[in-house]
């Protein structure tokens, strides 16, 4: 008999057993469960809903159905529906009908809220451990290549020259936010829901700010009802994981571009690369196509469980049941990607000597030119207008700006002085970007330092 199953006159059908049973996906949550299940039983005793030694017996219980859990003693059955119920029967099995008393206080919909919770704290702590991870070795990547001249492009056109260690530090805060923002989803749904019930509270003078502070949560979530329909930060902390893939994806794609025949920019180490079943010469990047790929399966659980929320009435509805399934993949897809990226991006080869010789076509310089020009007294615009007929010129004379003799400069205008060869070298672009927040090497090691800086705080 089922343990709701006093109203009912038929047992459910099997198809039904099966079809309503989420024991296969949410057994994940085995501990968490019974953490929340003694935390609850502390509570009991305390408030004398139960007395001590009956709180006592159920604890020590819970712990022995834990280990027993872990030990693979104990064999989850379909019949019980999930593993808050599969825990309960286990427990009734071991103790009798004192195990019957562990319910009191409380409804399975405060109950998978708070293992939901307890698990994603969890899980949270590690990804940020693994971002912070990935952030060091972009630091350390950064300072390896503080003079590593490469194109920089919009429009994946060559646009002006900077260094790879400014690039990667593009990264960084990337995932430096990444980092904050799963921290301000940790802040947000630190709160307790267990000992609001199936939705309206209980008839018991309970103390959930014990339960709270047994548990490690900051606070109490302060509306029954609120607390047991509550998937926000669910969907917030999916939207997070979705941001950082899609940080992950970006930065994938410029390294399957990079380390084409095309571009030669990186080579991945041979340990993150496979080959051709039919070609014996490829080297194909699969992990960063992978992780590439992985992005969409992500954001599709992201926009599966807004769409499960998105017409859910007040409180709980068993549509709600989907929502693990779609976290767990999150988490299981999300974890091994940041590991392999950053292992991937520390072992790869970067062909330096290609990244300067892209330089040399694409008149990266050419911004340069028109703020040279600027500084002489020429309005922009003016002087946009000029370095773009340079351009056409060199481009029809199949020469560099850099190419160009002292007389011609002055051809297109008199505001040009014989320190215009050196302004337009590469290196003199780079270092003349003197604005906070630019490629030039002393921006770029200021950069590094605060990185640093904030990985202490971490």
């Amino acid at each position: 008999m089922k343990l709701w199953g006093g109203r009912f006159s038929k047992s459910t059908a099997k198809l039904v057993d099966q079809f309503n049973a989420s024991i296969y996906f949410d057994k994940k949550l085995y501990k968490y469960d019974i953490l929340g299940s003694i935390a609850h039983a502390k509570m009991l005793g305390k408030c004398n809903i139960i007395s001590q030694e009956e709180s006592f017996q159920i604890i020590d219980s819970l712990k022995e159905i834990l280990e027993e859990i872990e030990s693979g003693i104990i064999e989850f059955k379909i019949e019980y529906e999930d593993i808050h119920m599969n825990i309960e029967k286990v427990l009734t099995d071991k103790i009798g009908s004192l195990g019957k008393k562990l319910h009191t206080a409380r409804s399975r919909n405060d109950q998978v809220a708070v293992d939901i919770r307890l698990y994603l704290k969890e899980e949270i702590a590690d990804i940020c451990g693994l971002i912070k991870n990935l952030l060091v070795t972009l630091l350390n990547l950064s300072t390896e290549n503080i003079d590593t001249i490469m194109p920089g492009y919009t429009h994946l056109q060559r646009a002006q020259p900077i260094t790879l260690g400014y690039h990667l530090m593009a990264y960084f805060q990337m995932f430096k936010r990444d980092y904050l923002r799963l921290m301000d989803c940790l802040d947000r749904m630190d709160f307790l829901p267990l000992g609001a019930g199936a939705l309206a509270g209980t008839n018991y003078d309970t103390d959930r700010e014990f339960i709270a502070n047994q548990l490690g949560f900051t606070g109490i979530c302060h509306n029954s009802l609120d607390a047991v329909s509550d998937r926000d930060f669910i969907i917030e902390f999916l939207s997070a994981s979705s941001i950082i893939m899609m940080h992950l994806s970006r930065f994938c794609e410029e390294l399957i571009i990079w380390s084409s025949s095309e571009f030669s920019f990186v080579e991945m180490d041979d340990s993150f690369s496979t080959g051709s079943s039919i070609m014996p010469q490829k080297k194909n990047p699969d992990v960063a196509e992978l992780i590439r790929g992985k992005t969409g399966r992500v954001y599709g659980n992201l926009f599966n469980i807004l769409t499960i929320m998105k017409s859910l009435p007040l409180a709980y509805n068993k549509d709600m049941q989907e929502d693990k399934p779609l976290l767990f993949d999150t988490v299981d897809n999300l974890k091994p990607c940041l590991i392999i990226f950053s292992d991937m991006i520390s072992t790869m080869k970067v062909n330096k000597s290609n990244m300067k010789s892209a330089i040399k076509s694409g008149f990266m310089n050419a911004t340069d030119v028109a703020d040279y020009l600027v500084k002489k007294g020429l309005p922009f615009r003016s002087a946009h207008e000029v370095v773009g007929k340079m351009v056409l010129y060199c481009i029809q004379n199949n020469i560099n700006i850099e190419d160009l003799s002292i007389e011609d400069f002055k051809s297109f205008s008199p505001s040009f002085q014989d320190d215009i060869k050196e302004k337009v070298e590469i290196e003199s672009c780079i270092e003349s970007k003197v604005s906070q927040g630019s490629t030039s090497t002393q921006n770029v090691s200021i950069m590094i330092e605060k990185g640093k800086k904030f990985i202490e705080t971490l």
